[in-house]
């Protein structure tokens, strides 16, 4: 039996087979079914999944805007859907609800590993950007040039701006942050071990991975926890690697158990990826980790990073932004865009937002990602919605458009975003995006999440750091092959 077939796994119907897009469907028509029945039954009767699914994720969005309450009940009854409908499979080939495998252990009990680095935590914040390290008046500059270039929300500023002027606030005492994804290029480890904070990290059993980790703990100024197998009692780091890491999708019962007994209060940060089906597999699997750690502490903190590539409601500010680089756009543009617009039937460079419409509805679910990504990610938002509501301390922030490994083996995205500053889009190295992410992390935590709103789209939409995506004059997918075109050389290179 292969992994594929074991731990957290995707439903069977009657003939055996799993289906992620049966799943997908189900969930998104569950999630609609409370709000909007019409929009429930025309996901139900999709045909093609993995093409049609972009309408119906954006109608999610739509659907939860009437009220707070209509966005909650669309959140709390997605997350049911997932929890009812996926399931845990044991190498034995027993199989059983999602929950299941939190009773479950494949191994020995986890041990730990800790290790104190030996740097000097940063005296304040600063930011890697073009080689450099930009901090003080530089680095409040650059924040209000991405401000008024429509590059970050002008709350993502602010936010960025009262970490600086608090730097021991960076630190995060009495805390530990347990990153799920640890060696995740966008995760906050490596910023957070260079500020001196407490750090639990969690990824799976390699090796490779876990010597860039544990390297990181040794020269940095902060303290790092290690999941191991075995007791390593004065081991070295050759085989505290080759012993450390769990894989989440069989083995979130020892994770659970392990994070129960670290001290202080603690933070789930969850950063983690994986391809295709897997990525959703892994995301119900975190999911219900965190429901069974938020029963245990009540003080849990929970941590995320949204993609931009999704459907969010953006404020009255950032639409009158994308209206005014639409009017103004330059004479070659306008030039050219009417017969582009006209030999693919509306289909190039759109109008980003709908004129006097409030709130805007930002539309860049990109199809080569899949609806299985989209699925993720949606569920992430949901879970920090209902725990928000319910009083926990909650951190999801917008991430920018990010240069990952992720996201450049994907060669159509990698030209995409090549050519995107065509399109006043800014793409972000990904020192620069954790570090700047981290920061407003470290920003939620000791605000106790943020300010509230009255909506959840508001609080999916405070100090959100977009790369522009918000604020351009173009829908993005009406955009985004006209960048790829212009940045497939650059890609290549």
């Amino acid at each position: 039996m292969t992994s594929d077939d074991t731990g957290v796994v995707v439903p069977a119907d009657s003939g055996g087979r799993r289906s992620s897009s049966a799943l997908g469907r189900g969930v998104v028509a569950d999630a609609l079914r409370g709000v909007d029945p019409v929009g429930a039954l025309g996901v139900e009767r999709e045909t093609n999944w993995r093409r049609g699914y972009l309408v119906h994720f954006r109608r999610v969005l739509e659907a939860g805007l009437t009220s707070r309450q209509a966005a909650l009940t669309v959140a709390a009854d997605g997350l049911d859907a997932v929890h009812r409908r996926m399931r845990y499979r044991r190498s034995d080939g027993d199989e059983g609800p999602l929950d299941a495998m939190l009773s479950h252990r494949s191994g020995p009990a986890l041990s730990t590993v800790e290790i104190r680095g030996s740097g000097e935590p940063e005296a304040g914040f600063s930011l890697p950007l073009g080689g450099e390290r930009l901090s003080g008046d530089a680095l409040a500059h650059r924040l209000d040039a991405w401000a008024a270039g429509g590059v970050l929300e002008p709350s993502a500023a602010e936010r960025v701006r009262t970490v600086m002027a608090h730097p021991e606030w960076l630190r995060l005492d009495g805390q530990t942050v347990v990153v799920l994804g640890a060696g995740a290029e966008m995760g906050p480890l490596q910023a957070l071990l260079r500020w001196g904070a407490r750090v639990a990290a969690v990824d799976l059993p390699r090796p490779d991975v876990w010597r860039r980790v544990l390297a990181a703990g040794r020269d940095r100024a902060g303290t790092l926890l290690v999941p191991v197998a075995t007791d390593l009692t004065g081991a070295d780091s050759d085989a505290t690697a080759a012993n450390a890491g769990l894989d989440l999708l069989t083995d979130v019962g020892a994770a659970a158990e392990w994070i129960r007994g670290l001290d202080g209060r603690v933070v789930l940060g969850n950063y983690v990826y994986a391809d295709g089906v897997t990525n959703m597999r892994l995301s119900a699997a975190v999911d219900a980790l965190t429901l069974s750690l938020q029963g245990a502490r009540h003080e849990l903190a929970l941590a995320f990073l949204a993609t931009p590539t999704d459907v969010f409601a953006v404020p009255p500010d950032a639409v009158a932004h994308a209206q005014r680089a639409y009017d103004e756009r330059s004479r070659l543009a306008r030039v050219l865009g009417r017969p582009l617009r006209t030999v693919s039937a509306g289909r190039l460079l759109r109008r980003q937002y709908v004129p006097g419409v409030q709130p805007g509805i930002h539309d860049a679910l990109v199809p080569q990602q899949g609806p299985n990504y989209a699925l993720a990610k949606r569920l992430q938002r949901w879970r920090a919605s209902v725990a928000r509501d319910a009083g926990s301390t909650v951190s999801m922030n917008v991430a920018p458009p990010t240069r990952t490994r992720s996201v450049l083996k994907n060669r159509a995205l990698a030209a995409a975003y090549a050519g995107a500053d065509r399109f006043a889009v800014e793409v972000f190295e990904p020192a620069t995006a954790n570090t700047l992410m981290a920061a407003l992390l470290v920003a939620d935590l000791n605000t106790g999440g943020g300010p509230s709103h009255e909506h959840p789209w508001q609080d999916e939409a405070y100090a959100a750091v977009h790369g522009g995506l918000w604020r351009a004059p173009y829908q993005p997918r009406s955009a985004l092959g006209l960048a790829a075109v212009l940045g497939y050389g650059a890609a290549r290179a």
